[in-house]
């Protein structure tokens, strides 16, 4: 077998599961709006179908207080305290037994990190990713949320949950009274870390005493806070060790709060970036002890288990972008692995902009009964020019439902803008998007023309339809000078084309100019995934569990990132904050990669001229020269249509799709997503409106 120690049982004490992989808690959105629990459960059913050995669910409230929903809006299933929340349940944890698989519950209490107004915490101070203060809890409300906690894990398991995950890290309610951070109190409950962590051993022992043996309690321990006034290390193994004599099943690792300003789960983290973490407490319990964060391959599983980093290891993202994981890791499939790529772009994002999750690379992920895979009746020969991520995924998708199908590329190999993009610090993980998708062309007999430019006239027989995913064109400079030996397009530096001088300006603060300024600021002899160096920049004490001379929550007491690579000044014509335009949850990293990379960021700019000296502008009135070396030009794209009219002449019906279709700025989410569409929609008459 080729991952022994992945697919190694492991003895629980009163089950024992098939492999040790679990599928990570992750908050899908469809907690508040499923209201039959028949979307839910066909999401969890389809990843036990795939081999999952436990699944996780996203956060369940135990009161109205910890609420993970979002205020004014129905959340059946996102708490656990009536009859009609216990039915939809039910729902779930019967479809996941069906398929083999089994399911635990997560009890989360946001505590300080609620959406709602009515937010509780042990001291009233408001975090800094919060809008609210939250009221300081009573002796008698943290009395009454103990008891909901145990409730709630009895109710789980009414509801037919094979037991519970206690959500103790991340910074909500439990970490909240574990760290002196955000515990003040003088209380029974505060002061002294035994009295601090008198709330999560009193859940953990009441909680066993109520469901009794054979549940599973799973607790998540924040083995790294990565915020200021987190744990030490010696408080973390005295937490674990009352955790296991508590009762405990399993120790899961939690890794920094939502506000820690260290990036842990994004593509700026390099792959298994914290699994020593867990290593390092490995022996201090005899309970297994789970691994997790940016994991999304089998091999990287595989060598974690057999250093002896964890007994187990958790990925959640990855189960969205491929619910077969498992499945296809055992029958050595690994090249069909539709890999997660940690873009966060239709999971997190969408979620902490209220919206339901999905994933970028796997558009039916939390879709499954809203997207079909009907087969058609009536078989088209379809030609699709262009094989970016929108021309791969309608091709894969329409010649999976019985078209024929032949892919057009003039590059000589398919990937489009990803294969500039992946050039980027940190986004190789684009790599594996084209690996899969062009494994998945093959199984689905699309036929590949590369090194194919064609014409209208090229097209204008043997095909029913075209589609046309043939992407953008950069949109040049419109002033003075644009074609002066200073200026390039962003292409021209990501493709290797052109190699910028030391002092660059780069002209647009949207994702590309952000991507292309990363590009520049790392040193091209060093390797971007370089575990030390990604401690430097970020800060992280790499001697943590160690009995070093540690800071709290694992952080350097000096942060000493690598100097830039070049000096660079981003612009833009917005009088707007410069990339207020980024991903929800991944906008920040990119704001401080630039200033840790000392770029200077000027907004509201008038373009002159580009000449020898360099390029000439005005900022609040105010002329200034930038005298650089190199004028990067990422001021957005247009489409590239050059076919359309021509086989609309020729009476072709045509489709749009990918930047053709839109190109205001690249986004391969909508692209993939957009594929998929069409597919349907030519297959079954199905229309979907885009996520």
């Amino acid at each position: 077998m080729k991952y022994p120690n992945m697919f190694r049982p492991i003895d629980l004490g009163t089950v024992t599961l098939p492999n040790r992989v679990i599928m990570g808690s992750m908050h899908t959105g469809l907690e508040e709006i499923d209201q039959t629990g028949e979307r839910i459960a066909e999401f969890y059913a389809e990843r036990a179908r795939g081999g999952c050995a436990l699944i996780v669910t996203g956060g369940v409230s135990p009161n109205f207080e910890g609420s993970t929903g979002i205020p004014g809006e129905p959340d059946s299933f996102a708490r656990l305290d009536s009859e009609t929340s216990l039915a939809i349940h039910r729902v779930v944890t019967g479809a996941v037994h069906r398929e083999g698989g089994r399911i635990i519950m997560q009890i989360l209490h946001t505590g300080r990190y609620s959406y709602a107004a009515g937010s509780v915490a042990p001291t009233a101070l408001q975090a800094p990713i919060s809008q609210h203060v939250p009221r300081e809890m009573t002796d008698a409300d943290i009395e009454r949320t103990i008891d909901d906690f145990a409730t709630c894990a009895c109710q789980a398991r009414d509801a037919g949950y094979d037991g519970v995950e206690i959500m103790g890290s991340e910074g909500y309610l439990i970490n909240q009274f574990i760290a002196a951070r955000t515990n003040h109190r003088t209380d029974r409950w505060g002061g002294s870390y035994e009295n601090r962590i008198r709330f999560p051993v009193e859940i953990v022992r009441r909680m066993r005493e109520r469901v009794g043996p054979d549940a599973i309690i799973m607790y998540r321990l924040s083995m790294i806070d990565l915020v200021d006034g987190g744990s030490s290390w010696p408080e973390v193994v005295t937490l674990a060790k009352a955790i296991e004599a508590a009762g405990a099943t399993i120790l899961n690792t939690g890794i920094g709060w939502h506000e820690a300003r260290v990036p842990t789960i994004a593509q700026a983290t390099p792959r298994q970036a914290f699994s020593w973490v867990t290593a390092r407490l490995m022996g201090e319990v005899s309970i297994p002890l789970i691994t997790s964060n940016r994991f999304n391959k089998p091999e990287q599983v595989e060598d974690a288990l057999a250093r002896g980093d964890a007994d187990m290891v958790s990925m959640a993202r990855p189960f969205l972008a491929d619910g077969a994981f498992m499945a296809k890791a055992k029958a050595e499939q690994d090249d069909s692995i539709n890999t997660c790529i940690a873009c966060n772009q239709a999971c997190l994002d969408h979620i902490f902009s209220m919206k339901t999750c999905s994933c970028l690379v796997n558009p039916r992920a939390c879709n499954e009964t809203v997207y079909s895979s009907t087969r058609t009746d009536a078989p088209q020969r379809i030609a699709v020019v262009g094989g970016g991520p929108a021309g791969m995924s309608f091709a894969s998708e329409a010649a999976e439902r019985g078209h024929h199908v032949t892919l057009f590329e003039a590059a000589d190999r398919i990937g489009g803008q990803l294969n500039i993009a992946r050039n980027v610090p940190g986004k190789t993980e684009f790599d594996e998007t084209v690996r899969y998708f062009s494994q998945r062309l093959k199984a689905a007999g699309v036929t590949l023309r590369l090194n194919t430019a064609v014409a209208a006239e090229d097209l204008a027989t043997g095909f029913d339809r075209v589609v046309l995913a043939t992407g953008i064109r950069p949109r040049p400079l419109d002033i003075p000078g644009a074609d002066h030996p200073k200026v390039c397009s962003y292409i021209d530096i990501l493709t290797g084309r052109v190699t910028a001088g030391r002092t660059v300006a780069v002209i647009g603060a949207g994702g590309i100019g952000f991507d292309t300024s990363e590009f520049l600021l790392a040193d091209p002899e060093k390797d971007h995934a370089d575990l030390p160096a990604f401690f430097r920049k970020w800060g992280i004490d790499p001697s943590w569990g160690t009995g070093g001379d540690e800071a709290r929550g694992g952080l350097q007491k000096d942060r000493t990132p690598d100097a830039p690579y070049r000096l660079i000044t981003m612009l833009q014509r917005k009088t707007t904050s410069l990339g207020s335009g980024l991903g929800k949850t991944t906008g920040w990293i990119h704001r401080a990669e630039m200033k840790l990379g000392k770029v200077e960021m000027l907004g509201g700019v008038q373009y002159h001229r580009v000449d020898d000296e360099g390029l000439h502008i005005t900022v609040d009135g105010t002329a200034r020269l930038l005298a650089v070396d190199t004028v990067v030009v990422c001021a957005g794209q247009l489409p590239q249509r050059d076919l359309e009219q021509g086989l609309r002449d020729r009476g072709i019906p045509v489709h749009l799709i990918g930047g053709a279709d839109l190109a205001t700025e690249l986004d391969a989410k909508r692209a993939i997503q957009q594929g998929l569409l069409l597919a349907e929609e030519l297959s079954c008459a199905g229309t979907h409106e885009l996520a």
